[in-house]
């Protein structure tokens, strides 16, 4: 193998490996917005929960 092939093959792994890790980088990324995502719904479902049982509260209070 010339060496001017074995530095474009080293050349092409690098720039492989340099993008792996970005990909792993964004990929945690993802992961942590994800995760504070699933959080911020968690709590919006809980107060809408809580407003919803007021209402209902409310609706059987006039009935009786």
């Amino acid at each position: 193998m010339s060496i001017e092939l074995f530095n474009r093959l080293e050349q092409k792994v690098t720039s492989a490996v340099e993008a792996l890790e970005l990909l792993k980088m964004e990929a945690e990324e993802l992961r942590e917005e994800n995760s504070r995502l699933k959080q911020e719904r968690e709590e919006w479902e809980r107060r809408l929960t809580a407003v919803l049982g007021k209402l209902d509260e409310l609706d059987g209070d006039g009935q009786g």
